[in-house]
């Protein structure tokens, strides 16, 4: 956005801490473009009103063949790139929320690798949920992404990572933290309020959700966090993601043993994807990590 309005000499949109807004120039600005546009294109993209605008059928359609350009131009540069014999370009990667506090740290170990080798190769990270990264893999837009394996893709190719833990905890603020295991029953656990998450579980997780009484949901494992904390609610949270208030005495797994599942990670690429030496070398520090 910055680089845009230094080459119009204009500010398109306020900034703060609640976000950003368009400002009437950035509108009219907008506006202008699309306008001009249309005309190159000859047909008309968007409706446009007070409530905002919205893409028409041929809007949706020219998005998607500009997608699919800005693919084909990718991998223009990976082919570019080959002809370099200094390791340079760029990996776009697609990676879940919550993974850095993984002990493995395999990505770490990887990109670090990947930087040491190539200071020219320019990282870029997007942090989404799985079906966002899976389909962004497909479409040419991410290299490589990193996703819970629960329905693989026939497009695709899954690499296990490793597996994640997952516990059920509560905070200090509930009424089972001062209590022992033993003092709690399970049946005690499956009527208490408890968070679900609103995303693709395993069958091993959704089976363990069903069992207890899940009045609220969240869109990630922090939103879950959150609801934990208030005291009001049990969940199930990766045990890496929660150690740290474990540490600090913030939260307790209830029942591990019996309570628990586990999701494995996988590394997910498009088949019959085209050589990239950047995302090969990602891909081989990976498995020197794993093997390390």
């Amino acid at each position: 956005m910055g680089d845009l309005e230094k080459r119009l000499g204009i500010c398109l949109c306020q900034r703060g801490r609640a976000g950003f807004a368009l400002t009437d120039e950035g509108r009219s600005a907008i506006s202008l473009h699309m306008g001009d546009l249309e005309k190159r294109l000859g047909i008309c993209l968007c409706q446009r009103g007070r409530a905002g605008f919205a893409l028409t059928d041929e809007g949706r359609a020219v998005l998607h063949a500009s997608q699919t350009m800005l693919a084909a131009i990718e991998e223009f540069r990976t082919e570019v790139n080959q002809l370099h014999h200094q390791l340079r370009g760029e990996l776009n990667i697609g990676i879940i929320n919550n993974l850095v506090t993984q002990s493995h740290m395999h990505l770490t170990r990887a990109l670090k690798s990947l930087s040491a080798r190539g200071p020219g190769v320019r990282i870029n990270i997007s942090m989404t949920t799985p079906s966002e990264i899976e389909l962004g893999v497909q479409d040419g837009h991410l290299h490589v992404g990193v996703v819970p394996l629960i329905n693989p893709l026939s497009g695709l190719d899954y690499i296990q990572l490793y597996e994640e833990h997952s516990l059920l905890y509560c905070s200090r603020e509930h009424p089972f933290f001062a209590r022992a295991d033993t003092d709690i029953s399970e049946e005690e656990l499956c009527r208490a309020e408890a968070v679900a998450p609103n995303y693709r579980l395993t069958a091993e997780a959704m089976e363990r959700h069903h069992a207890l009484n899940c009045s609220a949901t969240a869109s990630d494992r922090e939103g879950i966090a959150f609801l934990i904390l208030t005291g009001g609610y049990i969940g199930f949270l990766p045990d890496h993601f929660a150690a740290g208030w474990v540490a600090q005495g913030v939260m307790r797994p209830l029942h591990p043993a019996r309570f628990c599942y586990d999701i494995p990670l996988n590394v997910v690429m498009r088949k019959g994807r085209r050589r990239n030496r950047v995302l090969e070398c990602f891909l081989q520090a990976l498995e020197d990590s794993r093997r390390g």
